[in-house]
C-alpha cells in the first residue's frame, strides 16, 4: 500500500527529531500550483501531534512597492508575484532562524501575504507561534528547484515571446534560482516534491481553485488572465516536472491528486 503525504512528512520530521532532539526539524514541501500543498500542511499542523510552525514562500513575497520598483528598474513582468526573484528570502531566513533558536515563551510572528491586496499583510496581523517548535514546515511551488538545464533558450509560451523578447526577465529570474535559492534550500533537513502528471493539469487545478474562491464559473476573460498568470511559472514548473529539483522524496500524483507512487529523489 502506498504511503500518504502525511505519513512521509510525519516520518521525516520524527526521524530528524530523534536524531537531533536539541533542534527543530526543518521540512520543505514543494509542488506545482494547485497540487495540494496547503491542504497537506494544514493537515500535518493539525493532526501530527507535534508542535509545528508553518509558513509558505507565498507568505514572503516581496511587497507590492518592492515589486513595482523591480518592474521599473529591471522588467515590467516583475510586478507579478511568484517567480524566482520575487521572494524576500532574507525575511524567510530571519523567521527560520528565530524559530530555530526560540526560547520557551518567545513569540515569533509568522509572515502572511494578502493575495486580495497583492501585498504583504501588516505585521500586526501575522499569526504568533509561541516557544520552540518540534518541526518547521515550509511550502512553496519551487521547493527545491534546481537551475533549469536542457530547456529551450527561446520562448516557451506567448508571455515570454511577446513580453520578454530579449530574455531580460528570464535571465534575471533564473539567476537567483541558481544562487540565492539553493542557499536557502540547504537549510532544510528534508524535502518532498509533489509531482503533477503534466503541466496542463496544473492549469486545470489552478482554475478549480479560482472557481472555488469566486463561487462560480470563470468568464472567458478570467480564463485568459489566469492562463497569462500561469505562464510566469511555466518554465521552472516544466523543468521541475522533468526532474529539475533536489527533493529527497518525490510523490507522484494523478489528475485527481491521488498518490500514485512515492520514491526517493536525487536529494536523498
Amino acid at each position: 500500500m502506498t504511503a500518504s503525504v502525511f505519513e512521509i512528512l510525519d516520518g521525516l520530521a520524527r526521524d530528524v527529531i530523534a536524531r537531533r532532539p536539541q533542534r527543530p526539524a526543518v521540512i520543505g514541501l514543494g509542488g506545482a500550483q494547485g497540487c495540494g500543498k496547503s491542504f497537506q500542511c494544514r493537515a500535518f499542523v493539525r493532526d501530527s501531534g507535534l508542535r509545528v510552525a508553518h509558513f509558505s514562500l507565498d507568505d514572503v513575497y516581496l511587497t507590492l512597492a518592492e515589486r513595482e520598483e523591480m518592474a521599473r528598474a529591471i522588467h515590467p513582468l516583475f510586478i507579478t508575484r511568484g517567480p524566482p526573484g520575487t521572494h524576500d528570502l532574507e525575511l524567510a531566513r530571519t523567521i527560520l532562524a528565530t524559530l530555530l533558536s526560540a526560547k520557551p515563551d518567545q513569540q515569533t510572528r509568522l509572515p502572511r501575504f494578502d493575495k486580495a491586496r497583492d501585498d504583504r499583510a501588516p505585521e500586526k496581523d501575522w499569526p504568533v507561534f509561541v516557544g520552540r517548535p518540534d518541526a518547521i514546515l515550509i511550502d512553496g511551488w519551487l521547493i527545491p528547484a534546481a537551475t533549469p538545464v536542457g530547456m529551450p533558450t527561446g520562448p516557451i509560451n506567448a508571455l515570454e515571446e511577446i513580453e520578454d523578447p530579449h530574455r531580460i526577465w528570464r535571465n534575471h529570474m533564473l539567476t537567483p534560482l541558481a544562487t540565492r535559492y539553493p542557499i536557502f534550500f540547504r537549510q532544510f533537513d528534508a524535502t518532498i516534491y509533489l509531482s503533477a502528471p503534466s503541466f496542463e493539469i496544473v492549469r486545470d487545478w489552478r482554475a478549480e481553485q479560482e472557481k472555488e474562491t469566486l463561487g462560480r464559473q470563470l468568464t472567458g476573460l478570467e480564463h485568459a488572465a489566469l492562463d497569462r498568470f500561469i505562464q510566469h511559472y511555466e518554465r521552472v514548473t516544466r523543468a521541475m516536472l522533468a526532474g529539475g529539483h533536489k527533493a529527497d522524496y518525490v510523490v507522484r500524483l494523478d489528475d485527481a491528486r491521488n498518490v500514485v507512487s512515492i520514491a526517493r529523489g536525487g536529494g536523498a
